[in-house]
């Protein structure tokens, strides 16, 4: 997409410090105090990634806008002083720029930010020089490493191009005939800009590492162009690939960048503290996965691109890893040793960059799941990471040498996620938020200390009602199972309708958030019951492997007896109960059609329905495999547990919402399940959107941000009609 030169892509820094503080957009008198309508939930945006300054001064984070307004994502930034008139918005996009600026990173000194943007044709890497001018491209080209119009049989063939030839020959005649007329020489190769998916610049500021797919060559192009665009499934030869050049002391580039020998795909890099090596994961292409972990990390030296040296002793699950302060350990998550769902990943420490030592369990036992999206060595020698600890996410602590389990710290929230700090610990910043109340940026100058919140744009319509979740627990055999239980105001004077909800996964787990689509639902006058049964994450290996070879077994269970704890023991209406979920949550609402007729209506979005078609259509088998095994090798087990087994046996109302373009469950899950219900008599209803998958279709329902301006108020309007249906209940409200 192409946007006028002229037009600003950041705004000056005089602009910035000139301009009035931050205001809402709508000036109008603020609304009544109100559950949040379908409409509002249009109207959230996001905030995310807060990076403290070098000098611990200031705060960078993203924002979102809401759906209703796009869902680009813009930079921000304030001062830790807390003074509201230092809360600026840094960055603004062009009409052509559907995605706005992502993925910020301060300058070593603090002087500029980096940041993504597609501009132009491209996803650019540019610069704000913080001390006044507008944000500058990077010019980043390569040579091509992969032209796939120069294989053998790639197209156009001799016939095309000689009709081609053909019919131009009549009006070349004349110049043909000219003696000294000259045919052009084909183009030579030219290096060709990227897309760049990611960047990591050295702490000294003198290099800039970046990874892009190859770039299509215009041979591809035309290929294209010309509809020759056949694809050969798992032999694409382009790749995601690593590059590096110097930076001069202004951040101009101070060469081209060169190539590495690192292999596609290329997932991230950081620099050493010492500014002279990489450590890099990359991950196989062409699927390679699907056939079991492969993925690889590499120390890289920056004076000898071409000699990576592959770190054997990291497993093929290593996923995100960093370096200690002083360099000398790698810090990595990588899935445990013991029999738990891919995903259930533990620390690992890898004591000498450069020798073959056994890598050290840091978090063996630890009864929560561990997250690598922030790992820093304190000045003690300890580390500090996050995790989810069953319905809570906070830091905790850990040794380098697997000692001691980890210990988690109290931030005063319950969940905290974002933690940052700078190289100097100077100060820590966080996003905090829990049930009933909204997110918040938080920093402290030492972790563990109170969090003094910082100016934040306004992320919500104002004056919307929320609800503090209680936490309940109840007993299924042996099993003690924790849910979050929301009750309406209704509830104080009579029994309200119960609806179930599912997470997904099902290695995933309910947190207590802040959660504008439970308020939504509880606007209704409904209460909402959050189980976290047995294969729910946060809850230890035993816990998260509990329901292998059993989904709709064991974990049914749970929840059916979580359904029967809540209504002995709150004022909820047993005649008036429903289930919904998503994605896993979509899979269990399947089981239970088929196993129970106790729910009014139950609500699937994005199921597995089949485990056969399932397993040949998704996009990755491997995750699935650790539960059943290959399908066609464990016949009944595949069958027990795929919903459709039981829909012979199905009488409740059933909705169906599904993205048309989910890569995670295809389509044909849902219209599996509703040819069956339908031929079986059962009240079925089927409701598609077009170009959403997996992730963006749940996003928008639950009213996240995201590019489509109505799939998710449609959805939550069929929600909601679908269970006053049930219920006998008011027509929704807008």
């Amino acid at each position: 997409m192409l946007f006028s030169r002229s037009f600003p892509v950041c705004l000056s820094l005089f602009a910035l410090f000139a301009a009035a503080p931050f205001a809402r957009a709508n000036d109008a008198k603020p609304a009544e105090p109100h559950f949040p309508t379908s409409e509002d939930l249009r109207h959230l945006k996001g905030i995310g990634g807060p990076q403290l300054s070098p000098d611990g001064k200031q705060v960078l984070f993203v924002v979102t806008d809401s759906t209703a307004d796009g869902a680009k994502s813009h930079i921000w930034i304030v001062s830790t002083s807390g003074e509201k008139d230092t809360l600026r918005q840094l960055t603004v996009s062009p009409p052509a720029d559907k995605r706005g600026e992502r993925a910020p990173q301060w300058a070593p000194d603090g002087s500029a930010i980096f940041f993504l943007a597609h501009r132009a044709e491209h996803m650019q890497l540019f610069r704000l020089d913080l001390r006044g001018g507008e944000a500058m491209p990077y010019d980043l080209k390569v040579m091509p490493a992969v032209d796939e119009s120069k294989e053998k049989n790639a197209i156009p063939p001799p016939g095309a191009e000689k009709k081609a030839d053909d019919k131009k020959s009549d009006d070349n005649k004349a110049a043909d005939k000219t003696p000294d007329a000259k045919k052009p020489d084909d183009k030579k190769t030219e290096p060709l800009p990227i897309d760049v998916s990611g960047y990591a610049i050295s702490e000294d500021g003198k290099y800039l590492a970046v990874w892009a797919r190859d770039p299509e060559t215009p041979g591809e192009k035309k290929q294209k162009d010309e509809k020759a665009d056949a694809e050969w499934v798992n032999h694409d030869q382009h790749g995601s690939r690593l590059y590096l050049v110097a930076l001069k002391p202004g951040g101009a580039l101070d060469g081209d960048l060169k190539s590495t020998s690192i292999d596609p795909d290329v997932r991230e890099a950081a620099w050493s503290p010492t500014n002279d090596s990489l450590l890099v994961v990359t991950s196989p292409p062409n699927d390679l996965d699907d056939l079991g972990p492969a993925n690889q990390a590499f120390v890289l030296d920056a004076a000898s691109p071409q000699s990576p040296q592959k770190l054997s002793v990291i497993p093929p699950t290593v996923g995100r890893a960093a370096w200690s302060a002083d360099g000398e350990t790698i810090l990595f998550a990588a899935q445990t040793p013991e029999d738990a769902p891919p995903g259930y990943d533990e620390l690992f420490a890898l004591p000498k960059k450069n020798s073959g030592s056994p890598t050290v369990r840091l978090s063996a036992d630890f009864a929560g799941q561990l997250s690598a999206q922030a790992l820093y060595v304190t000045a003690d020698g300890s580390l500090i990471a996050q995790a989810g600890i069953g319905t809570r996410t906070t830091p905790v602590r850990l040794t380098l040498d697997g000692s001691k389990p980890p210990q988690p710290i109290d931030v005063g929230s319950p969940v905290t996620t974002g933690l940052n700090t700078n190289r100097k610990q100077t100060a820590w910043v966080w996003l905090a938020e829990s049930g009933g109340e909204p997110e918040k940026l938080c920093t402290a100058a030492h972790l563990g200390d109170p969090c003094t919140a910082l100016p934040i744009p306004d992320l919500a319509p104002a004056n919307l009602q929320s609800v503090k979740p209680e936490l309940v627990h109840w007993q299924n055999g042996l099993m003690r199972i924790e849910g979050l239980l929301y009750l309406p105001p209704q509830a104080k004077s009579a029994k309200v309708p119960l609806i179930v909800d599912v997470h997904g996964g099902p290695f995933g787990a309910f947190e207590n958030r802040h959660d504008e689509f439970a308020d939504f639902l509880l606007g209704h006058g409904w209460a909402i019951l959050r189980p976290n049964p047995r294969g729910s994450s946060n809850y230890g290996v035993k816990f998260a492997a509990a329901n292998k070879n059993d989904l709709g077994g064991g974990d049914y269970q749970d929840i059916m007896a979580g359904v029967d704890y809540v209504l002995a023991q709150y004022p909820l209406d047993p005649d008036k109960i429903a289930l919904m979920g998503y994605s896993y949550g979509g899979e269990m609402a399947g089981f239970v059609e088929g196993k129970t007729d106790r729910f009014k209506a139950i609500i699937s979005g994005a199921p597995v329905i089949d485990q056969f078609s399932e397993y040949g259509t998704e996009g990755g088998s491997w995750y699935d495999r650790w539960y059943f095994g290959k399908p066609w090798e464990h016949v009944e087990d595949a069958w027990k547990q795929s919903p459709l087994s039981g829909a012979a046996r199905a009488k409740t109302p059933f909705l169906l919402l599904q993205g048309q373009s989910d890569t995670t469950d295809p389509i044909g899950q849902a219209q599996e399940m509703y040819r069956a219900l339908r031929q079986e008599g059962v009240p079925v209803e089927l409701v598609t959107y077009p170009r959403d998958n997996h992730g963006p279709l749940a996003g928008a329902i639950f009213g996240r941000p995201v590019p489509e301006p109505w799939h998710g108020y449609d959805g939550r309007q069929r929600i909601i009609e679908f269970l006053d249906k049930a219920f006998g209940t008011a027509p929704a409200r807008p």
